[in-house]
């Protein structure tokens, strides 16, 4: 079969990067990769074996580093398309802001900067509803891609790196961008099926419900996206004419809360449906215990606050088609469990 252009997907070992390519090469694409360093190049290779791929004909790798301008130049050359997926995420909150905002500015700088210079028609960048959602109040507000979160506003570091990238981004195309085009994807809390030891954060949420591991729940309430979903935007956004300069939010049709997701996980029938928990945290306790643990601030600040969130943009420009919240929960669980990541 001949293949169709060459997109380059930056952040190959990430979860969204590796569903990513995997649609990518089911659909007759070329593609190419960076990763941060070529030793992780076989852990690739596994996830996308994983995920159904037998044949490695249409894929490169290029070692290239958010933080460092080498290689850049080689990925992007000879692509149509560029997704640029990858950026830190943490699984708490660092010391220093900074740790996750350069990287996240700089690096999605630099990709651009390699994409207008190599002729790049589009680049779809993954940005996040942490760059919609944090400086309105909620209440009776439905999010959408008009929303934007204001950075100088108190918020956490992993929020203000993902405003600031995407600010970064779009001040770039306007000033610098020439005849490069951009879209961004701002998906929500990041579930589905794992190919390895590679996935968001927000699946250790399942994983650690799963194995016992959290005695209890707060009332915390999020969007959910199936990994799968996110992927197929990308894909739709990078090809699609009328996604040019635009966002697209990245949901279900309903988001959950950590109460819910417990309940989805206990009526399964596994080994490990006894282990989730039932108990649920007060607010007031969560916020007391935030005190002594830091790393509680963030979820102190959300807990009994619910957002509603579109997605009628994706479905009506792309035709997009998210899985539902029950479905993209069980997967995600049974995933887990066939990789052996909960024994």
């Amino acid at each position: 079969m001949k293949y169709k252009e060459t997109v380059l997907v930056t952040g190959g070992t990430g979860f969204l990067g590796a569903h990513t390519i995997i649609q990518l090469l089911q659909q007759g694409y070329k593609v190419k990769t960076t990763i941060r360093s070529l030793k992780r190049k076989e852990d690739v290779l596994e996830m996308l074996k994983n995920g159904g791929i037998t044949s490695f004909n249409n894929l490169e790798f290029t070692e290239a580093d958010l933080i460092k301008d080498t290689h850049w130049n080689d990925a992007v050359k000879d692509c149509k398309y560029v997704l640029h997926i990858a950026s830190p995420f943490p699984s708490g909150e660092p010391k220093d802001e900074n740790e996750l905002i350069i990287p996240a500015k700089e690096g999605t700088l630099r990709v651009l900067r390699a994409a207008q210079k190599a002729g790049v028609k589009r680049v779809v960048m993954t940005s996040s509803f942490a760059s919609i959602g944090y400086s309105i109040n909620p209440d009776n507000h439905v999010f959408t891609e008009q929303d934007r979160t204001d950075p100088h506003t108190k918020i956490g570091a992993y929020i203000k790196s993902k405003t600031l990238a995407e600010q970064a981004a779009w001040d770039f195309i306007k000033t610098q961008g020439n005849a490069l085009e951009l879209t961004v994807i701002n998906p929500v809390g990041m579930f589905g099926p794992v190919l390895g030891k590679d996935f968001a954060s927000s699946v250790q949420l399942v994983q650690h419900l799963m194995s016992g591991k959290t005695p209890a729940v707060p009332k915390v309430y999020f969007g959910i996206v199936d990994v799968r979903d996110a992927a197929d935007l990308h894909i739709r956004a990078m090809i699609s004419e009328e996604a040019k300069n635009q966002r697209f939010l990245a949901c279900a049709d309903d988001g959950t809360s950590l109460p819910e997701i417990a309940t989805i996980l206990r009526l399964q029938h596994n080994e490990f449906t006894k282990k989730v928990t039932k108990k649920i945290l007060p607010n007031w306790l969560v916020k007391i215990l935030s005190y002594f643990k830091p790393e509680l601030k963030l979820v102190a600040s959300q807990v009994g606050i619910i957002k509603t969130i579109s997605n009628e943009k994706a479905k009506k420009v792309l035709g997009w088609k998210p899985r539902n919240k029950e479905v993209i929960i069980t997967d995600t669980a049974d995933s887990l469990i066939k990789f052996g990541i909960i024994k």
